[in-house]
This record gives structure tokens, sequence and C-alpha cells, in this order.
């Protein structure tokens, strides 16, 4: 009768494991897809006016929330608020790039490319006043 039991604990905890595993492996693809689809556009700061912009870019695994301030149609600062990012937090040398080039389009950080993306992304929806 214990053997039993004990079968029926190790077959649910199997099942259990294979459920978990097959939906953290569906969460892994639909956050790659996310990030794989984003698109970007260069921002013409000359049409950018001086403030402070927020924006996010949110794709379920990896978030980034940040604050941009324009002056004189520069980006003066750009400070990351949130960044939800597993292993890519190397990916936030990103920030000095764009501020060093004016622009979002500067190339990803090695190792963690879909979190440079995001980064990149929620800048560029701060700038285009987007969330």
């Amino acid at each position: 009768m214990k053997k039993r039991i004990l079968i029926i604990v190790l077959a649910v905890v199997i099942l259990a494991g294979a459920v978990g595993g097959s939906l953290y492996l569906r969460s892994i693809k639909d956050y790659k897809d996310k990030v794989n689809a984003l698109t970007f556009t260069e921002i013409d700061l000359n049409t950018v006016e001086d403030g402070t912009y927020f924006g996010e870019c949110d794709t379920g695994v990896v978030k980034a929330k940040v604050e941009v301030v324009v002056t004189n149609h520069n980006i003066d600062r750009i400070t990351l608020l949130e960044h939800k990012n597993g292993k890519g937090k190397p990916a936030e040398a990103v920030i000095s790039d764009m501020i060093e080039k004016q622009s979002t389009d500067v190339d990803a950080v090695t190792g963690a490319t879909c979190s440079s993306k995001i980064i990149r992304k929620a800048v560029e929806n701060a700038l285009e006043g987007e969330n």
C-alpha cells in the first residue's frame, strides 16, 4: 500500500514538473517573439521639445521604464526608473551610448541583446510620447 501511494505521489510530482516546464518554455518563446517583433524608428530630436518624457517597454519577462530629459533638442539625461531584466543588467550601458550618440540607434550589448532592445524601445516610446 505504501509503495502504491509513493508511486502515485511520484507520478503527480513528475506530471507537475512537466506541466510547469512546458509553461515556462512557452513564456520564454512568447517573450522572444515579442522582442523580435519590436521595430525601431529614428527619432528626429529637432522635433522634440524641451521637457521630461516617460516611456516604457514591457515584454513580460523583461521590462524597462525610463525618464528622458531633453534640453535644446538634445538628450540631456536618461534615467532608468525600472529594469526587470533577468540577466540583462549589462544592457544598461546602452543608456550612455544613446546620450553620447544623441540617438536611440545604438548597438546592443553583447550577451544582453534583448534587454538592450527593450531599453532602447522604452526611450523611443518616451520621445515619441507613447507607452
